[in-house]
């Protein structure tokens, strides 16, 4: 009988890893949280500038929450609860994973809290800016920073889906959740001008966002060749 997923594991080592020391550095580089703080701060800079302080502390309040609570839950309930191997320790794939740097992960791998992270915030600021070019840089994140888990070596393609999957309905739970309390218990803001969208964000400064998300882009292209050459 042929073992359940076998699938996951075929898939991931088409997808894990090369022989480029320049993509290695990509990779580790767009896996990394602190590439991405400076479009974080500047998505909260621009709640601040757009919306009265009630509604930036809800709003900020909510994201911190989102993310401790699936950060939290993936790692410390669902990796313990289903118990299933990252690829690095899996002894079925002994001696055929890719790995940068000697990065190898905890024991177990699924889902992935990297793919439920930047998926849940990826929805929950898309729906409170609702910008098209805002949600695609949001989401184009969400996905490089989950793929960039594969290629490291430190997760199965399963892991990462089941964790996009979590991270949007965990987003969209709670952005509901926020848009219930603001109904109920603070004042309405309607916005007349094509300048705003819909939630009522400059779309100058969504054009910012976006800006940002391709500098970070660029970054990581010139923060790879210095990896390379220092190896």
């Amino acid at each position: 009988m042929s073992e359940p997923f076998a699938w996951n594991k075929s898939l991931f080592l088409f997808l894990n890893g090369s022989d480029s020391l320049y993509l290695d550095g990509v990779m580790w580089t767009l896996s990394q949280t602190v590439t991405w703080v400076p479009l974080m701060l500047l998505i909260a800079y621009i709640l601040f500038k757009n919306f009265e302080r009630q509604h930036v502390l809800l709003y900020l309040l909510a994201g911190a929450l989102l993310i401790f609570a699936t950060d939290q839950l993936s790692a410390h309930v669902i990796k313990p609860y289903f118990g299933m191997w990252r690829p690095t320790h899996d002894p079925s794939l002994a001696g055929m994973v890719d790995v940068v740097s000697g990065y190898r992960g905890g024991l177990y791998g699924f889902l992935s809290s990297h793919a439920a992270n930047t998926f849940a915030g990826a929805m929950y600021f898309a729906l409170l800016f609702r910008s098209r070019n805002v949600s695609l840089s949001l989401f184009c994140y969400a996905i490089l920073a989950s793929y960039s888990r594969i290629y490291l070596g430190v997760h199965f393609p399963l892991d990462i889906l089941a964790g996009a999957v979590f991270g949007l309905l965990m987003g969209l739970l709670v952005y509901l959740l926020v848009h219930f309390i603001q109904q109920r218990f603070m004042p309405a803001r309607t916005v007349f001008s094509s300048a705003y969208t819909s939630s009522g964000i400059q779309r100058m400064d969504c054009n910012v966002v976006v800006v940002t998300f391709a500098l970070t882009l660029i970054y990581v292209l010139l923060r790879a060749i210095f990896y390379a050459v220092t190896l």
